[in-house]
């Protein structure tokens, strides 16, 4: 493949690597020339918090970590490409939004942070469903590219299983977010909110 432009990747670096833009092979000593860059980025982008003060700070060393965690995960996926390792991004992304937006909660106090608190950890949720729904299926489609008819009816059936998974799983956490947010009223109308939440999202 073409030498890597290190320096052209590094300034993607808070985008996250994507495999497309790199060529669909990578030596060893490419792979170890663009992680140790990603790696000084990172030390670059830590010092740059320094200054800072406060949660100021602890978002911004979030943000540094999260952009390096993430582009570690997607330079994995490019050199070992495997549904694992694209799995193994997405939860890096997820999780990296996650620690960012939670640190960012840290800003609020009372209802308004609980509430920041439930919808950084939904949006999380859903973003790990998403992406184990996307590895079920991956593995099932595969199965049924290579098995007998009755082989891919069950992988069919896998994959439609990893979808209502996934959409249980972010209602579930829809849910809880909106629990959240009924608890900022009292009385009559705190009851009406968690009746309309229940009613909402199917929760008897």
């Amino acid at each position: 493949m073409n030498k890597l432009n290190i320096t052209a990747i590094a300034a993607a670096l808070s985008l996250a690597f994507s495999a497309a833009a790199m060529a669909n092979t990578m030596s060893k000593t490419e792979y170890k020339a663009v992680q140790k860059n990603i790696q000084n980025e990172y030390r670059s982008a830590k010092a740059g918090c320094d200054p800072l003060m406060a949660n100021a700070k602890d978002i911004c060393m979030a943000e540094a970590k999260g952009k390096e965690n993430v582009a570690l995960a997607d330079l994995a996926a490019t050199y070992r490409p495997s549904r694992k390792t694209h799995y193994d991004a997405r939860i890096a992304k997820a999780q990296a939004d996650y620690s960012v937006a939670r640190e960012k909660c840290d800003d609020m106090a009372g209802n308004a942070k609980d509430v920041c608190v439930k919808e950084a950890e939904a949006a999380r949720t859903a973003a790990h469903a998403d992406a184990k729904a996307q590895l079920k299926t991956s593995a099932a489609k595969k199965t049924a590219h290579d098995k007998s008819a009755e082989a891919r009816g069950e992988a069919n059936k896998e994959i439609s299983d990893a979808r209502k998974d996934a959409t249980a799983d972010k209602r579930d956490a829809d849910y809880s977010v909106a629990l959240e947010k009924c608890d900022a009223l009292a009385g009559n109308p705190k009851d009406v909110c968690i009746n309309n939440a229940k009613t909402r999202y199917g929760k008897s």
